[in-house]
């Protein structure tokens, strides 16, 4: 591979990387649930694309980086919906946090 390529590439993800971790922290604290469904749905597209590169029989690096990315990529989904719903239960009415939990 070129070395122009190698670093223009390199040189986009941490570009990436810093607009991401500015537009994150820039979120208010209520819209973090509805960012993270968002980010499930994102990701969800992503696990589609790992699938089809993982399928494809070109060459065993792809469906092992493929393979790597599905797992990866169903990981944060699951974790993206599992944290959306301890949030939301959280914004639920009669919880523990207002005092009128159900152990009282």
């Amino acid at each position: 591979m070129d070395t122009g390529l190698i670093l223009w590439t390199v040189m986009m993800f941490v570009l990436a990387g810093f607009v991401g971790h500015h537009v994150i922290h820039g979120v208010p604290t209520l819209l973090h649930t509805p960012l993270m469904s968002a980010t499930n749905a994102i990701s969800a597209i992503s696990v589609v694309g790992a699938i089809v590169v993982a399928g494809s029989q070109w060459e065993s690096v792809r469906t092992i980086l493929g393979v790597t990315a599905v797992a990866a990529a169903m990981c944060n989904v699951v974790g993206g919906f599992l944290i959306t719903e301890r949030m939301l239960k959280m914004f639920k009415g009669g919880g523990v946090a207002n005092g009128k939990g159900k152990d009282r």
